[in-house]
């Protein structure tokens, strides 16, 4: 056998609160790659709810690689939550229309670009992301932490807001890691070295 079906919505049998993620989501700009899952202490379908302020009208995507582990409660606040923070109030006039509706006329709302998650990407239990960060690969972020700035590679980030914490590796072992791009071998590959990829000796992966 070369592992779970990665199709499978739920992939621990007679257990419905951890689903292999992109089998799931439903908005086409939510993209995920395989093997990535999602784990809820109530209902895998509370995911979505916790992408905020994901207008349609705004296009910006959220974007999860693959491999990666999402606890419960991560959310993810997208760029439909922006305000005005240049102008002398941040209030949304033009919203509530009646007289107000021309407020934005030559103006608009801060983008900060798509949230994008990279492999291997371990997101601890309530979490927030928030709109325009990348996270790169290999990366670790702790519980209850709020990230507001990008996450370079296989660094464990924690607390509000998010600052580095280590390495989880040293360069010459990050590097390496970064090139080999395991979680893009076939999936007979990958079987063949799990025990190499649970370990922590990086010249097995690379024989």
């Amino acid at each position: 056998m070369n592992g779970p079906d990665k199709h499978k919505k739920f992939p621990l049998q007679n257990y419905d609160r951890l689903c292999f993620l992109k089998n799931i989501v439903k908005h086409p700009n939510i993209i995920v790659g395989d093997y990535t899952y999602y784990d809820d202490f109530e209902n895998v379908e509370n995911f979505e709810n916790n992408v905020k302020y994901h207008f349609d009208f705004v296009g910006d995507k959220l974007i999860i690689g693959k491999f990666c582990m999402i606890a419960s409660d991560v959310k993810f606040i997208m760029n439909g939550a922006n305000h005005l923070t240049d102008a002398l109030s941040t209030y949304p006039f033009a919203v509530f229309g009646n007289g107000w509706e021309h407020a934005m006329d030559e103006k608009s709302y801060p983008h900060k670009g798509d949230i994008t998650i990279g492999n291997d990407v371990w997101i601890g239990y309530n979490a927030t992301i928030m709109a325009g960060v990348t996270i790169g690969d290999g990366a670790i972020i702790a519980t209850n932490s709020t990230v507001i700035k990008d996450v370079e590679p296989y660094t464990i980030v924690g607390g509000n807001p998010a600052k580095a914490i280590k390495k989880r590796f040293d360069s010459s072992t990050i590097s390496k890691l970064l090139d080999l791009k395991w979680w893009d071998w076939e999936i007979e590959k990958i079987t063949k070295h799990l025990q190499d990829l649970t370990d922590n000796n990086i010249e097995k992966l690379l024989k």
